[in-house]
């Protein structure tokens, strides 16, 4: 690979990346500020529990693993799309 080309796939490697946490940190931040901000508004039930509850018991901490678990995902295919992953 020529460095030019090189070059561009790890500028390409970092917008993906940089794209895929931006996008990332921002259904973090709902869940954490905006989703329990306005959960006591919500008064119906979910599962059987009021959903504020819920939200703040359960919920943000499913999305908190589904967020490291679709970025563990998403990363390990851009570097393989690039060419850039380490060697197990």
């Amino acid at each position: 690979m020529r460095p030019a080309d090189a070059e561009q796939a790890r500028r390409s490697h970092w917008q993906r990346n940089a794209r895929l946490t931006g996008v990332l940190l921002g259904v973090w931040f709902v869940v954490t500020f905006v989703l329990i901000y306005f959960a006591r508004s919500m008064t119906f039930e979910f599962f059987g529990w009021p959903f504020s509850v819920w939200a703040a018991g359960q919920g943000a901490l499913i999305v908190y693993l589904a967020i490291v678990w679709i970025y563990q995902v998403a990363i390990a295919r851009i570097d393989r799309e690039h060419r850039l992953q380490e060697d197990a």
